[in-house]
């Protein structure tokens, strides 16, 4: 692994991450923080370009930490430029704020047709209960219901995952107004508890590259970032 000890290290994250972004990578490590909006993973070629864009304007040689997953592609063809990328190797946030990717796979397994709910989701109004209203104010209710159907009757759980209690609490009479809503389609709701293992981890690797196993993937000056990397064998 070469050596980046000497690098400066800018995080650049989605703003879901921020609260124990800030409590786990040290100030002493981190150069710089920058969080970006949630509703960006909407749309991935958006999230492509506003991560790119915001890479490009570090001037200086860089470990750039980016607190994603692959999210929808929305990473694929990420150019690390003159810096080190550092990626947890998972397909979205919801890997990171589980703890791990062997919990969210843990999960998927046990119940595969979840659709998961974050306080990013529910502050951005990225949910089913928002699509529709946007959906309906667009097409009238009928082809919104029908679009809807479309898109979520195979689901059969709404699951509410965050990494700290009080997100649950503060956050659950929203939540439980999705899950009213998915109850057109049969949809369970319940509520997960996830860990802060992954980000903590990924502090630790930010100050140890060397220390990056198979949960997190390392771009070199001059890579890209591709769909491939986050396929685990």
């Amino acid at each position: 692994m070469p050596e980046t000890s000497f690098l400066p290290v800018v995080i650049l994250s989605c703003k879901v991450f921020q609260g124990f972004l800030d409590r786990y990578i040290p100030e002493g490590l981190r150069q710089e923080m920058r969080f970006l909006d949630y509703g960006l993973h909407a749309v991935p070629k958006k999230l492509r370009l506003a991560v790119q864009e915001q890479i490009d304007q570090i001037e200086e040689p860089s470990l750039i930490v980016l607190g994603y997953g692959l999210c929808g592609n929305g990473l694929d063809g990420i150019q690390a430029g003159d810096h080190f990328l550092l990626i947890p190797r998972t397909d979205d946030c919801i890997g990171i704020l589980l703890g791990s990717y062997d919990a969210y796979l843990k999960e998927f397994n046990q119940e595969p047709g979840t659709y998961y709910l974050t306080k990013g989701w529910l502050e951005s109004g990225s949910n089913p209960l928002q699509e529709y209203h946007k959906l309906m104010e667009k097409y009238g209710a009928e082809k919104a219901a029908w679009l809807m159907d479309m898109q979520y009757a195979n689901y059969k759980r709404l699951a509410f995952v965050a990494h700290e209690q009080v997100d649950l609490d503060q956050y659950r009479e929203k939540a439980l107004e999705v899950a009213q809503y998915c109850t057109r389609w049969g949809m369970k709701y319940e509520e997960l508890l996830g860990s802060t293992s992954y980000i903590q981890r990924l502090a630790e690797v930010a100050l140890y590259l060397e220390n990056a196993d198979e949960d997190f993937i390392v771009i070199p000056p001059g890579g890209e970032l591709k769909q491939k990397h986050f396929m685990r064998t």
